[in-house]
């Protein structure tokens, strides 16, 4: 075996270190555009008389950071060479995520608007595999470019982990689907202009068929946002939305009826694999500066370093580090062999550790700078924050630990979701 990074990926990092260099830092330096990564932030990227709301120049500059990313080549590297891209699988994009994450705070990647000079197009995959040749014609360029905004809407106020018992109902009604139901963390909608909304058009509760996605128009009547939910890490765009009577034709359906979960499972998968990457390399950021202060501070005159009560919390988070990268890099490089299905398991093992050990490393780091740490002038306080949403997003650490236990006792025989016995794309119509 050879666990060395392979040597086309190496290269490429390189690439977009230079770009970074040439391209982005200049930028973020430009107008004091720097305020959004600096000590003010939180104060900076958010709209406190807007619900929150990501500040309108914040969210100008991740466009622009992108535009620029896209016209260099790089913002579609994981999207096939139709859509523009360069078939950058999930080994490549997890080595990435790592590499820029591990970078520390930048508008190379800032990771709380899932925003990165690589794009993370979940979405677009999905379009690629179950929508129709028409929704494709009318959606996939756009949703790359931004044209066109998705929201997702599968979590619940009532139901979250198990969305087999949504309360959410799309009855037939003519040629086309009456919805009623409501949604919670609604991320994005506040920029979206359709939603993606799981709801249950046939079957019984708790049965993983019988529910349906459709692509609901935000601006359709009877789609109100009710509120956005203030987090933990700020700005917001996270909303708690109704449906009333909300009428959609035949076509806005996204994938074959009854056979939703088929690409929620699709969208946390190419998610959690590149999450965990994410938190890894954010964690690795954390632990090299803790180790880089230690060795410049000299209190009671002589380095925090000599202290081994400094030393062997940093060597904890550091051999957990090491273990985690061969499990995602294998992980990864399996899906990329066998498909996303193939290790559900191991993929779950990669996410929930990953993101723990990110709030661990975050925390750690805090305790090692001490009143700095904790300040705003260092970044960790703001990576635990981030991070620890990861913990609960894509399915939170105890629905991980539970799917790769199902998969170690035996209770879970397929690794497509339940009640699904094959994925497969939408046919052509």
């Amino acid at each position: 075996m050879d666990f060395d990074i392979p040597k086309n990926i190496a290269d490429y990092l390189k690439v977009l270190d230079d770009f970074i260099e040439r391209e982005i830092k200049p930028l973020e330096q430009e107008n004091d555009n720097i305020r959004f990564f600096d000590h003010r932030r939180e104060d900076a990227r958010t709209d406190w008389d807007r619900d929150g709301l990501p500040n309108k120049e914040w969210e100008e500059l991740l466009r622009e950071m992108r535009r620029r990313a896209d016209a260099a080549g790089h913002l579609r590297f994981a999207l096939p060479t139709e859509f523009g891209g360069q078939d950058g699988g999930n080994l490549a994009m997890a080595i990435i995520r790592e590499h820029l994450a591990a970078k520390g705070l930048g508008l190379h990647n800032d990771l709380q608007n899932e925003s990165s000079i690589v794009g993370n197009f979940p979405t677009v995959l999905m379009m690629r595999d179950f929508g129709t040749e028409a929704q494709k014609a009318k959606f996939l360029e756009g949703m790359i470019t931004g044209e066109y905004r998705m929201g997702f809407g599968l979590t619940e106020p009532d139901h979250g982990s198990d969305a087999t018992f949504m309360e959410t109902r799309a009855v037939k009604d003519g040629n086309g689907w009456r919805i009623n139901g409501s949604k919670m963390w609604n991320t994005g909608v506040h920029v979206a202009n359709y939603d993606m909304i799981f709801a249950r058009s046939s079957g019984e509760d708790g049965s993983a068929l019988g529910i349906s996605c459709f692509l609901v128009p935000t601006d359709s009547d009877g789609f109100n946002v009710e509120e956005y939910m203030w987090t933990f890490n700020m700005p917001t765009d996270h909303a708690r939305v109704s449906l009333k009577d909300v009428w959609v034709p035949d076509d806005a359906m996204f994938g074959e009826e009854g056979q939703g979960l088929a690409l929620a499972q699709h969208f946390v998968h190419e998610n959690r694999i590149r999450q965990a990457a994410s938190s890894l390399g954010a964690a690795q950021f954390c632990i090299n500066e803790s180790v880089k202060y230690a060795q410049e501070r000299k209190p009671f005159g002589k380095p925090l370093a000599t202290n081994q009560a400094i030393q062997f919390p940093l060597v904890e988070l550091q051999s957990e580090a090491e273990m985690l990268r061969t499990l995602i890099h294998k992980t990864a490089w399996i899906m990329d062999r066998d498909g996303h299905f193939s290790v559900s398991d191991k993929v779950s093992m990669c996410n929930y550790r990953a993101n723990r050990l990110c709030c661990n490393a975050a925390d750690r780091a805090i305790q090692t700078h001490g009143g700095m740490g904790y300040s705003r002038h260092k970044p960790f306080e703001h990576i635990y924050r981030h991070h620890r949403r990861y913990r609960i997003t894509e399915g939170s650490e105890e629905i991980q630990m539970r799917r790769v236990g199902g998969y170690m006792f035996g209770f879970m025989k397929s690794q497509a979701p339940k009640g699904v016995t094959k994925i497969q794309p939408r046919a052509a119509e």
